[in-house]
């Protein structure tokens, strides 16, 4: 099937970058491959990241299938867009199928994108990450490329209010394909996550020194900002988990005394 609505949106992106200067500072484009499977491993701040993480494919001719959560594919307009531009549904509770489908389509020649911590990092750095990716690119035998983002969260993201204003800079890092055998996923997830941690500092500390105030809310303690830390961040998560797990008890409460 034709990509019909995907080239229209990068287009439609490209128009905002201009209109917005949102300087879109990438290095390392080079290392994904213009033909062939590649699953991209990419770090996760925003609700845009799907955008940006795309955009250095695009740069070789490429577009990347992300893997989202299932909810996104649920919702009444999300789902057709992502659907649209033909990329991949994760259950989290039963994910075998969408784990599937993204071999198939490396192993077609597409280029995938995952995002191996899972969630959206509340501190900016990144979180523990799974194996879910070196154990795709191994079954699927193609390379697994990091991917770093920084400046997404600057946008649209988890927990502040959405700021599409002008003159910001996002900066993206492509970094060297690795290879996973899928031998000892352990120890390649850690070696991604080194490989990870080490593009975010470079990335945070190039940044644009007139961009990054001290005490930034979207900035790492560990480099000036007030974004919380990981420890911090962690345990928002799970209130936020506990938040969410009571709603549903009180929702199927309420659907049963309905049902009385």
């Amino acid at each position: 099937m034709r990509d019909i609505s995907y080239p229209l949106t990068i287009a439609a992106a490209k128009t905002w970058f201009k209109l917005g200067d949102i300087r879109i500072d990438k290095h390392g484009t080079e290392n994904i491959p213009r033909t062939g499977g590649a699953l991209l491993a990419v770090n996760h701040l925003s609700y845009v990241d799907y955008l940006m993480a795309g955009y250095p494919g695009v740069d070789q001719g490429r577009l990347t299938r992300f893997m989202a959560k299932q909810e996104v594919f649920n919702h009444r307009i999300g789902g057709p867009v992502m659907r649209s531009f033909k990329h991949i549904a994760i259950d989290r509770a039963a994910g075998q199928d969408g784990i599937d489908e993204a071999v198939r389509q490396l192993k077609a020649g597409e280029v995938v994108g995952i995002f191996p911590e899972g969630t959206i990092s509340r501190s900016f750095l990144i979180k523990d990450i799974k194996t879910g990716a070196v154990r795709i690119a191994a079954q699927a035998d193609v390379p697994l490329i990091p991917v770093v983002l920084f400046g997404t969260q600057r946008f649209l993201t988890k927990g502040r209010k959405r700021d599409f204003g002008r003159h910001k800079t996002v900066s993206v890092l492509v970094g060297e394909p690795m290879y996973p055998t899928g031998a000892d996923p352990l120890a390649e997830t850690a070696e991604l996550k080194a490989r990870m941690d080490a593009m975010l500092d470079q990335l945070i500390r190039a940044y644009p020194a007139d961009e990054r105030p001290d005490g930034a809310w979207w900035l790492p303690q560990a480099y000036g900002g007030s974004a919380p830390t990981i420890e911090e961040a962690k345990q928002m998560e799970l209130a936020e988990r506990r938040e969410r797990a009571e709603r549903r008890r009180q929702k199927a409460a309420e659907k049963s005394a309905k049902k009385r």
